[in-house]
């Protein structure tokens, strides 16, 4: 469409099937953009991708490394939902306390290291991060955890909601859940919850 070669930087990368509901990227064009350019590329894109606003920034912003913060959700359905299949990940026939999931959410927040809910094979300087909000809320049969911080590392959300569920399911205590933040290793977690019920949700700058 541009008549050049683009490349395009993305705020971040996710797993596969991982959703986003905002996402900012940016690329560099030699000439201005003409006419409606968000209309011509929604017109070219796949159906589940969608532009919203084109806006020029300064040359040295970076889509990626001037985030200050980013926002997931990730979405439980309690019970079985055949239009929610491809959003949430559907727990049959169990129940989860959620007030003792969100007493365990609240050790993230006075945590910064997290390597024990990173991919072990990953190239990171560092594990820590640090998480400003993380909280779980119940609509009828559906369940959202909130999660803000500065940074994440590769499957991190997805890591801590299994082992949040395991407390939920009273498989392990809030105390346990605890140790296993400072023990530091992969194996101590919970499972890896299916990557289509992440979204993300905020990016800001």
């Amino acid at each position: 469409m541009l008549q050049e070669e683009i490349g395009v930087v993305g705020a971040g990368r996710t797993d596969a099937g991982v959703h986003a509901s905002q996402m900012f990227a940016h690329f560099d064009v030699a000439t201005p953009l003409q006419g409606d350019c968000v209309h011509k590329f929604n017109a070219v894109l796949p159906k589940d991708i969608v532009v919203h606003t084109l806006k020029e920034v300064a040359p040295e912003a970076h889509a990626r490394f001037d985030a200050v913060s980013r926002s997931y959700e990730y979405k439980i359905w309690l019970g079985r939902n055949p239009f929610l299949l491809e959003s949430s990940w559907q727990i049959h026939s169990q129940t989860l306390d959620i007030e003792l999931m969100n007493t365990a959410a609240k050790e993230l927040l006075v945590h910064t290291d997290f390597q024990c809910f990173s991919k072990v094979k990953t190239a990171v300087h560092t594990f820590n991060c640090t998480v400003t909000n993380a909280k779980w809320a119940q609509k009828g049969n559906e369940l959202t955890f909130y999660i803000s911080a500065n940074r994440f590392l590769r499957n991190m959300v997805r890591a801590i909601v299994g082992t949040l569920v395991d407390v939920g399911l009273e498989k392990i205590t809030v105390a346990d859940f605890k140790e296993i933040i400072e023990r530091k290793s992969r194996e101590n977690a919970g499972l890896s919850v299916p990557a289509k019920g992440l979204f993300l949700t905020e990016v800001t700058y």
